[in-house]
């Protein structure tokens, strides 16, 4: 291991300390490589420090990457595990924000190795090749090499975890002479990715949102209902509402009073749109626009089939199923069985008329949407 005190920093382009990383590793992917090397700089209370260590990754290292890196499975053998340098690593990282070069990359490699010993690293993060495209979008190449070559920045080497990490701490420091302070400031602040977004939502609860069709609720303070949506992809509509670059103005003042979310996945659109309306006119959030009798639409109309009825989508992007059942024009909900299905409609007569329920299928039905019968069985005891 090795470190050393760089010169004092000038005026910060963010609050609080940051740290510019890379590794080296065995491979591309996290769950089946090893790191090879880490090196940081860290830049905190206007002071600059490098600190960098090899790592014994206890699997061979394959001949391409031993070319790439210059390093060989016999300097790594006496190195270091992961597991020795992970505490004092950790504590180095924490709190800071987490800058690096295609992050996702870096930042898995270190998840997933803290991860094996118990240790949840979730940092916030700045990607330098999402900054570059955002500060220089007429510009092509925004790789390492690119930044090298654009800026004058002067590698140490390259393909070496702490000579890659400071050339990203030398683009860095030239940004205030390219960019205006309060657009460089401001463009920094839209691509950071932020691991705790707003009250309990953090960036791994949006990755357990359904990928696919869904609805989704947002509430606020005492959990007021703010806002219902539907999305073909819930989990990216919510990563580009908290964390995207390209916000509205609603969109971020939305996004500023969100404190829990729920949603569920419903196979695919007719079922989302369904859902959805149903949400609205029960929780009526405030940033809906409430649905409004529509002229000349009926306030109630017969129910054209013999008891409740169902239809069947299945999510492309998951595969996932979904039976959705109506009964007198009112949606009655959803199931994941037509057993379930069943037990929705069980012991009970039609339900009230639901003008939103009733234009939706107006318009699928025109499509040929087919309906199909739920055999009322009586649930098992």
């Amino acid at each position: 291991m090795s470190e050393a005190p760089l010169p004092v920093c000038t005026e910060p382009i963010v609050d609080g300390p940051v740290v510019f990383v890379d590794l080296e590793t065995t491979g591309g992917l996290a769950g089946e490589h090893r790191i090879t090397e880490v090196g940081v700089v860290e830049v905190a209370d206007g002071q600059v420090s490098q600190w960098s260590t090899l790592v014994n990754p206890r699997q061979p290292i394959p001949p391409f990457i031993q070319q790439l890196t210059g390093i060989t499975d016999e300097m790594v053998c006496d190195a270091p595990t992961f597991d020795e340098i992970a505490p004092s690593l950790f504590e180095r990282l924490s709190g800071r924000l987490f800058v690096a070069h295609n992050a996702n990359f870096d930042r898995g490699f270190l998840r997933a190795e803290f991860e094996r010993i118990g240790l949840s690293f979730h940092p916030d993060m700045l990607c330098t090749v999402r900054l570059s495209r955002a500060l220089f979008p007429s510009e092509k190449r925004h790789g390492l090499d690119a930044l090298v070559e654009r800026h004058a920045l002067v590698p140490s080497g390259r393909h070496r975890a702490l000579a890659d990490a400071d050339l990203l701490w030398q683009f860095w420091r030239r940004l205030p002479a390219l960019v205006p302070p309060a657009v460089l400031r401001a463009q920094v602040e839209r691509t950071v990715r932020r691991y705790r977004l707003a009250g309990e939502i953090t960036g791994d609860l949006i990755e357990a949102a359904p990928a696919g069709h869904g609805v989704y609720v947002l509430y606020g303070e005492n959990d007021a209902p703010l806002y219902v949506g539907r999305s073909v992809r819930v989990r990216q509509r919510l990563r580009a509402l908290f964390a995207g670059e390209r916000r509205s103005a609603r969109e971020l003042r939305l996004a500023g009073q969100v404190l829990r979310i729920e949603w569920q996945a419903t196979g695919g659109e007719l079922g989302a749109l369904l859902v959805e309306a149903q949400w609205i006119e029960k929780l009526r959030p405030a940033f809906n626009r409430l649905p409004r009798r529509v002229k000349g639409e009926p306030s109630t109309a017969p129910w054209p089939f013999d008891g409740a009825v169902l239809f069947e989508q299945t999510d492309e992007a998951t595969g996932e199923r979904a039976f959705h059942v109506i009964d007198g024009w009112r949606y009655a909900g959803q199931a994941s069985t037509r057993t379930e299905a069943a037990a929705l409609v069980f012991g009970r007569g039609a339900g009230a008329f639901e003008p939103a329920t009733w234009r939706i299928l107006q318009t699928h039905l025109a499509r040929g949407l087919r309906l199909l019968p739920v055999e009322r069985t009586a649930p098992a005891i």
